[in-house]
């Protein structure tokens, strides 16, 4: 309900991912890998991609599993009236069976349909909340000016601008361009030029954003100003203005989201685990069969975990937005300071990524266990937007500094310049370029608008 600023400042960095995940496509595709901790291993060897894998499991299990399985069973129970524990076994249940099934298959499917389904029912809901909010005027005669602003002051409590514009790409570049998670899609693309352009794609979708999944909290704002806890605010509109077939649509497309984002963390987190970490160092010579197997029993195990880390949760009294975001920003400098440096400077070397890997996950875990929390004290860490930024610049300095005292070993593979990578892949990729020039353009325009 803080309306359009609450998760939009993010789009200050989307044009700027959109170009790094073009520019990285050719390094993913042309070594042919399947995750992340195995471009780690070529680029710094066995014990930075081991670590990795093992962090990056722990990220899946929090961020993308307990964190999304958390806040699907909340919206969830107050949807059925049932108890949370109920919620999330229902929902993981549902997952669970979706991915053993199908794997990245059904992850892929899911994902298409939930798509679909949840910008027309956001898009309905919005045009219904705007009709009885009763026309623009009006809206924007309820709305403080403020609310409007994206660049708020820097005494904001909730999201000073300094903090969201030095802190967002720290978790962006962790997020969309390392996360399995999310760059499993890239990897399963059939050439460069369709990994580009589905990230191209993903851009502009997000531009229709605020409009259909934030204005509705305004509205909200409008319609209920005194409404108690702003976490019901999406099913107060629901319940209160959309005919019964709708809430069932809208009820329907929720679902499909949250299964969607479990299942996808299920089967990344199954990837890794089996491929990085059993095949690698227990049973090389595993059967196709075997890994299989085991990649559904260790889903299934992950399953019960995430249900487990979902209930603690509830013990954070953090709204469901800041909460989110802030999991994920104490995940994000590790790997994001290890991942652009590793890209972008031959000079880094095995030594310093894994140093960086190993204390700079062990401060970053440590002070947002502290934050989340909350100690010593409410309040007493800075917003977790500026710390996931001051640990981000000090695990690049780190970095910088091993690599300068450090030499490279053996088992590092020089990866080729942007430039070499595309001419090696022989791709033409002119009109990716201008569709990313594009969608620049048009997110400063709304940055102006609404500045």
């Amino acid at each position: 309900t803080m309306g359009m600023v609450t998760a939009n400042f993010e789009w200050l960095a989307w044009p700027f991912l959109m170009l790094l995940a073009m520019v990285f496509a050719p390094h993913y595709l042309n070594m042919r890998i399947s995750t992340m901790p195995e471009f780690v291993r070529r680029r710094f060897g066995p014990h930075a991609a081991e670590f990795l894998s093992w962090y990056a499991l722990l990220a899946t299990v929090v961020s993308w599993l307990g964190a999304t399985l958390y806040v699907g069973s909340l919206l969830l129970s107050q949807i059925m009236g049932w108890p949370l524990w109920v919620s999330a076994v229902a929902l993981m249940s549902v997952a669970t069976f979706l991915t053993v099934a199908g794997g990245l298959a059904v992850v892929i499917v899911t994902d298409s349909f939930q798509s679909i389904l949840m910008i027309a029912g956001a898009a309905i809901m919005a045009a219904i909340g705007f009709s009885h909010v009763g026309g623009l005027d009006r809206l924007l005669e309820a709305v403080p000016a403020d609310r409007w602003a994206l660049l708020r002051p820097t005494n904001d409590p909730d999201f000073p601008w300094h903090a969201m514009l030095l802190g967002y790409p720290v978790i962006g570049i962790w997020f969309w361009c390392t996360d399995q998670t999310i760059v499993q899609r890239v990897l399963g693309a059939r050439n460069l030029t369709q990994g580009q352009r589905g990230a191209l794609f993903t851009g502009f979708l997000k531009i229709v954003t605020p409009f259909i999944f934030i204005l509705p909290g305004i509205f909200c704002f409008v319609l209920h100003p005194n409404l108690a806890d702003p976490n019901t605010a999406f099913m107060t509109m629901v319940s209160n203005y959309l005919p019964a077939g709708m809430v069932g649509l809208i009820v329907a497309v929720l679902i499909a989201a949250l299964v969607s984002t479990i299942d996808s963390g299920l089967n990344s987190f199954s990837t890794i685990f089996t491929l990085d970490i059993y095949v690698r160092r227990f049973r090389p010579d595993a059967s196709p069969r075997h890994i299989k197997t085991v990649g559904r029993l260790v889903t299934i195990v992950t399953a019960a975990v995430a249900i487990g880390l979902a209930l603690a949760l509830t013990r954070s009294q953090r709204d469901l937005f800041s909460l989110l975001q802030s999991i994920i920003g104490y995940f994000a400098p590790p790997m994001a300071a290890v991942f652009l440096i590793g890209v972008l400077w031959r000079r880094a070397t095995s030594t310093a990524a894994l140093s960086t890997l190993v204390i700079g996950s062990a401060a970053s875990l440590t002070i947002g266990f502290m934050d989340i929390f909350h100690y010593p004290s409410k309040g007493y860490w800075p917003h977790f937007l500026l710390m996931a930024f001051y640990l981000f610049a000090g695990m690049c300095a780190f970095m910088i500094v091993v690599s300068l005292l450090t030499r490279h070993a053996a088992c590092e593979e020089a990866l080729p310049t942007p430039a070499e990578a595309y001419r090696v892949s022989g791709t033409r990729t002119r009109g990716v370029w201008l569709g990313w020039a594009v969608l620049g353009a048009i997110m400063l325009g709304l940055y102006v608008l609404f500045d």
